[in-house]
């Protein structure tokens, strides 16, 4: 590779295999070097591949004014995040998490504390994603001189669940919303103290996620016949009737239409969570 641009001392511009535009990481890579300049393979760090023009540009601004360590202890929470999740996450978290990491050590060290009014939400809907925000503010702590706590772990994993799925910071905060007053409508409406650590409530959780998602991105499931969704109501009548109610409240408060295909599912997940085991 060669080099098409120089950020700064640590960042160069390239193309690769396939004439796309990535970004090369490596300490004093750039330092020295101009245009047309190859590129060694020993000082590659790392190379970003972003999608799309503007997310590569919008990385480019960041790379000019953010220190290399927060790029490298950013990298390494999203390596660890990979080989823990075992999956593939939107590529766009190499900007937001090392642009979220910069801004709150700057915000630590000149004394402003947010707390996030969803951490109990966030512990326990994302509990995966929670440890993997434990990982990093141990490893920002350590590396960058900070002692964040238990609401950086909440934020951290926030932007992890945005990855995960797609969405965006606020979508991540609605869809953690949505789940909390959902739930809070199964309690009330089948009476019933929700098991948090048994594998049927972990279901709902996950499913919810789903359903929650589906309705910030506009992408429902698409109504099938009345017919199961009426053998369903008459099977389970109590678990369909608060799937009733979870389907107005969606309507009514983020003014999106639930499929009876949707409302059989959640009945199921209901029916299955309300059931002693």
């Amino acid at each position: 590779m060669k080099i098409t641009k120089v950020i700064n001392n640590n960042f160069v511009c390239s193309l690769n295999e396939k004439n796309k535009e990535v970004v090369v990481m490596g300490k004093g890579i750039g330092f020295k070097a101009k245009e047309g300049d190859p590129i060694d393979p020993e000082r590659i760090e790392k190379t970003f591949i972003m999608d799309g023009k503007s997310a590569i540009d919008k990385f480019k601004r960041l790379i000019e004014k953010m220190p290399i360590e927060h790029f490298k202890v950013s990298n390494e929470i999203i390596n660890y995040t990979k080989r823990t999740l075992g999956r593939r996450l939107n590529q766009n978290i190499y900007i937001t998490l090392t642009d979220h990491i910069s801004f709150s050590v700057y915000r630590y060290e000149n004394g402003m504390n947010f707390p996030n009014p969803l951490l109990w939400e966030v512990k326990q809907f994302y509990k995966a994603e929670y440890l993997i925000g434990e990982y990093a503010v141990k490893l920002i702590n350590k590396r960058l001189g900070v002692n964040f706590g238990e609401d950086e772990v909440a934020n951290i994993a926030l932007h992890i669940v945005n990855a995960e799925y797609n969405t965006e910071m606020n979508d991540a905060l609605k869809m953690t919303t949505l789940i909390s007053e959902v739930l809070k409508i199964v309690g009330e409406s089948l009476d019933i103290e929700l098991d948090e650590e048994s594998l049927h409530y972990t279901r709902l959780i996950t499913h919810l996620k789903f359903l929650s998602q589906r309705i910030f991105l506009g992408e429902m499931l698409k109504d099938t016949d009345d017919i199961f969704a009426s053998m369903i109501a008459h099977k389970y009548p109590k678990e369909y009737e608060c799937s009733i109610k979870i389907r107005d409240f969606i309507k009514e408060r983020y003014n999106q239409e639930i499929s009876n295909e949707e409302l059989v599912y959640l009945t199921v997940h209901l029916k299955r969570v309300s059931t002693v085991e």
